[in-house]
This record gives C-alpha cells, structure tokens and sequence, in this order.
C-alpha cells in the first residue's frame, strides 16, 4: 500500500509489541479498523508517546503491505479533553464494540462521524447526554454491519406495526409483538417507526440521539441483549467492569 496521511482516527486498543512499541488497533475514516505498529513508541523521547492516547482525534500517516502496517506519524487534532468518569467507562465499552464488530479494512464512514460525534459528548459536561449517545451509536453501529432489522414492520411477516402495539426487538429474531405475558422491555410501533425515521435521516446521530432520550429504559436492555449475542458473550468486560465499580 502507498503511504496514507492525514488520515482522522482514534485509538481503540493498543499492547505491547517490543520493549519499545506498540501495536495499535486504529478506527479510521477511510479505511475502517486498521493495526498499526507504532515503533518506539514507549520510548520516553518518543513523539507519539504523548499522542496516542483513547478517544483523542488524530490525524495519522502510515503505510506498509501487510496485515500490521507502519505508523508513520500521528498529530493530535484537539477539540475536547479525555472524558472522565463514567465517560471514560463508556468510551472504552464504544472501543470494544468497535474492536469486537467491526472487521479490520472494512470501511465505515458514516459510523466513524457518528462514533467521532459520540466522543464529543462523552468528553462534553453534560452527563444527560451521555446515555442517549451510546443509544444512538448502537443503533448505528448494529444498522452499519447490517445487524439491524428494519424497525417500521415486522420481521418474520414484514407487517406493518400497530401505533400503539407494544413490540421487542429480539436477537434472534428481530421485531415482534410483545405477549400480554411477556416481560421483556419493548416499545410501541409508534416509536420504533420513530426510531426507523430517525436512523434514515440525513444526520442520523442527531435524530437518533434525540429520538432515543424519550425512551431510553426500554430500549437499553433491548440493545445490549442484541450486541451480547452478536459479540458471541453474555456481558461485555468493560460493561462488567462497569457494575464491579458500581458495587463497589
């Protein structure tokens, strides 16, 4: 491959490859999740040291032909601080999704402005935010990998939904109605056809950040059952971490 620069990325993960450097796992724009080596980067001296950091905006230059190739620059763009708190928690539950569903090489475009919006309010002082955020970029995310059934019918029959009939999106299954007796969360056929309208939008994060904050209850234990079982786990470990600190 010939040398990429200025390309935007984040960090989503990195380890120990030497005494000196380090491998990292990078979400790019153009090019989707690509490993990177980043050569002497552990050194004290090193430029990238202070750069190659989560949930920081950089713009990266590298090349090579193998699967790994070679950093060969990385700026910080700026914009916003390091999200703390719960933030931080859930930047790193943003990353391992990432690292779990997106296949390296396969560019996601819109999800990477949407994952890039996403940091923003998680390094924002408005917690309020926060989880309507997440909702929105699983959304995007399980709809992006082609993970997510359309949410305006039904989906073993592609009936149409009843305004105010109550619905669940199941993992194996996709949109179905809810029994009387069932007592998993759900939502009604109006506001899953919300969500659907807001997802085609042409600035889905938004619409879908909006749509998301009237109902988010319901619709976190939906969405986290979906990406548990596509992820192949019954909980995620930064989610898991999550509770560990919560008990604490």
């Amino acid at each position: 491959m010939k040398r990429i620069a200025d390309e935007p990325g984040f960090v989503i993960h990195r380890y120990d490859w030497s005494e000196s450097s380090l491998i990292l796992e990078v979400f790019t724009r153009r090019y989707g999740r690509i490993a990177l080596v980043a050569k002497g980067a552990k050194r004290p001296s090193s430029n990238f040291r202070p750069v190659l950091l989560p949930l920081q905006p950089l713009r990266v230059a590298f090349g090579g032909e193998g699967e790994i190739r070679t950093l060969k620059g990385a700026e910080w763009v700026g914009g916003h601080v390091m999200p703390t708190g719960d933030a931080l928690l859930s930047g790193y539950y943003m990353n391992e999704l990432v690292l779990r569903l997106l296949a390296r090489d396969d560019p996601h475009p819109s999800l990477f402005d949407s994952y890039a919006a996403t940091v923003s309010v998680l390094a924002c002082e408005h917690g309020e935010a926060l989880e309507p955020a997440l909702r929105s970029f699983e959304l995007l995310l399980l709809r992006d990998i082609g993970l997510l059934p359309a949410l305006d019918q039904q989906t073993s029959t592609l009936a149409p939904l009843g305004a105010h009939t109550r619905y669940s999106l199941l993992p194996e299954a996709g949109v179905v109605e809810s029994r009387s007796d069932d007592t998993r969360a759900s939502l009604t056929g109006a506001q899953w056809e919300s969500l659907q309208r807001a997802l085609d939008d042409e600035a889905p994060f938004n619409a879908t950040l909006q749509q998301a904050a009237g109902f988010m209850a319901e619709l976190k234990p939906q969405l986290r059952a979906m990406l548990n079982y596509h992820c192949g786990v019954s909980q995620l470990r930064t989610r898991q971490l999550m509770i560990d600190l919560q008990a604490l």
